[in-house]
C-alpha cells in the first residue's frame, strides 16, 4: 500500500500504543488508555470492515454461568476457582453497563433459562440450586439467584422440554449496539480505528516493535496489544487458545411471539433469546467440535440441520416463522476458562481466551491490559 504524506503524518506516525482487533476487549483497552493517560496516540488495527471475531457476532448473553455450566466446571476446578469466574464476569458486566447505559446496548434484564429435555440433568442440578445461591448471594447481593421455572415451560410455547432453571440476574443485550457505542467512545477520545489492515507479523526488537501488515504496510509503536481472541494464533502460535465456530440464526418477526429472555440448552451448548419479536437460536459445535475448531467462517449442513430441528420441534412448536438470516462468529477457547492477559515479549502484550464470555468479561479484560502497559 502507497500512503501519501499526509496519511502517513496524520494516521501513522509517532505511535505510542497499537491495538489489534477492535471487539470488545480492543475497545475498553483503547478506552482504558486513552482516559487515564490523555496524550497518548493509540490506534486501533482491525482486518474486517467490523469486528472479526464474534464481539458484534455473538447471542448478546448478558450471563455468567447456567446450572449446568457451573456444576461442570465445578467438577474439575476449585469452588474459589469456579466462584471467582462469576464474580469477574457479574462484575464486567457491571462495569459495561455502566460505561455505555443499559439505553445504548437495548439492555433488559429478563432473566436467563436453562431448559431440560431429559430429568436425571434436570434432578442434578435442582439438588444443587441451593447451594449455588449460596456462593452467588454473596456476589450478586441476592438470595436466590437460581429459582425453578417450571411453571413457565407452557407461557413460552416451549416443547419437549421437561423442566426449567430460572437465573433471576441474566438479561440480554444488542451486541451490534455495544460496539457502536464503544467505537464511537474511543473515537471521541482521539483513538482511530482503521478497518482493513491485516496484521502478519510483529518484531519486538527491545525498544519498539515493528509490525507486518497487508500490502507491505510497515508500522512502528512503542508498545502492542493483541486482542483478536479466537484469531490469536496467527500473531502467538504457541498461545492455548482455539478457535471455536458459532453457527446463528435468526427468524423474520413472529407476531405474538411468546418467547421472552435469554435461554441455555444441553449445558449451553444450545442457545436461544427473542429479540423483539424475532427468535435468535443459535449452538451446536459440539456435533463436530473437530470441524467447527477453525477461523474459517461459515455454516454446516450438520449444524444447520440441528438448529432447524430444534428450532421447529422445541422452540417454536406449531408456529408460523421463516429464518430471516444465519451466521457464524469466532470465539476463542482453551483448556481452562480464564482469559489470557499477559506480556508476551518486553513490549507486545496479549488479550485473549474470552472462553465464549466476551460480553461479561470484555471491560474488565480490556481495563486490565490496558493498565499493563508502562508509558
Amino acid at each position: 500500500m502507497q500512503l501519501s504524506y499526509w496519511e502517513k503524518n496524520s494516521f501513522f506516525t509517532n505511535i505510542d500504543v497499537v491495538i489489534i482487533g477492535s471487539g470488545i476487549v480492543g475497545l475498553n483497552a483503547a478506552f482504558y488508555l486513552k482516559k487515564n493517560k490523555k496524550k497518548l496516540n493509540v490506534l486501533i488495527l482491525e482486518r474486517g470492515l467490523l469486528p472479526t471475531g464474534a464481539s458484534s457476532k455473538n447471542a448478546g448473553f448478558a450471563c455468567f454461568g447456567s446450572p449446568s455450566e457451573l456444576l461442570s466446571d465445578l467438577k474439575n476446578n476449585s469452588e474459589n476457582e469456579v466462584f471467582s469466574l462469576v464474580e469477574k464476569r457479574w462484575k464486567g458486566l457491571l462495569r459495561l453497563r455502566k460505561n455505555l447505559g443499559d439505553k445504548a446496548i437495548d439492555f433488559h434484564n429478563w432473566g436467563g433459562y436453562e431448559v431440560f429435555d431429559k430429568s436425571e440433568k434436570y434432578d442434578e442440578c435442582a439438588s444443587k440450586i441451593a447451594d449455588l445461591n449460596k456462593h452467588t448471594a454473596k456476589i450478586i447481593k441476592k438470595k436466590e439467584v437460581y429459582v425453578s421455572a417450571d411453571k413457565s415451560i407452557k407461557a413460552f410455547g416451549l416443547k419437549n422440554v421437561r423442566h426449567m432453571l430460572l437465573n433471576t440476574a441474566e438479561g440480554q443485550i444488542d451486541t451490534g449496539k455495544m460496539i457502536k457505542a464503544l467505537s464511537t467512545k474511543v473515537r471521541e477520545l482521539g483513538i482511530d480505528i482503521i478497518n482493513g489492515v491485516n496484521v502478519k507479523k510483529i518484531d519486538d526488537d527491545g525498544k519498539n516493535v515493528v509490525i507486518h501488515c497487508n500490502d507491505e504496510l510497515f508500522l512502528k509503536a512503542k508498545k502492542v496489544i493483541i486482542a483478536t481472541n479466537g484469531f490469536a494464533q496467527q500473531l502467538l502460535p504457541n498461545s492455548p487458545v482455539q478457535p471455536a465456530r458459532a453457527q446463528v440464526l435468526i427468524t423474520e418477526p413472529i407476531k405474538n411471539l411468546k418467547l421472552k429472555g435469554t435461554f441455555h440448552y444441553d449445558e449451553g451448548y444450545y442457545y436461544f433469546r427473542n429479540i423483539g419479536d424475532r427468535v435468535l437460536f443459535g449452538g451446536g459445535r459440539n456435533l463436530d467440535f473437530k470441524n467447527e475448531e477453525t477461523t474459517e467462517f461459515g455454516l454446516t449442513t450438520l449444524i444447520q440441520n440441528k438448529l432447524d430441528e430444534l428450532l421447529k420441534d422445541m422452540i417454536l412448536p406449531g408456529v408460523k416463522y421463516k429464518v430471516d438470516m444465519r451466521w457464524s462468529g469466532i470465539m476463542g477457547v482453551g483448556p481452562e476458562k480464564r482469559s489470557i492477559v499477559k506480556a508476551t515479549s518486553k513490549n507486545v502484550y496479549c488479550a485473549v481466551r474470552m472462553g465464549g464470555m466476551g460480553v461479561a468479561i470484555g471491560s474488565l479484560v480490556g481495563e486490565e491490559v490496558a493498565g499493563m502497559i508502562d508509558l
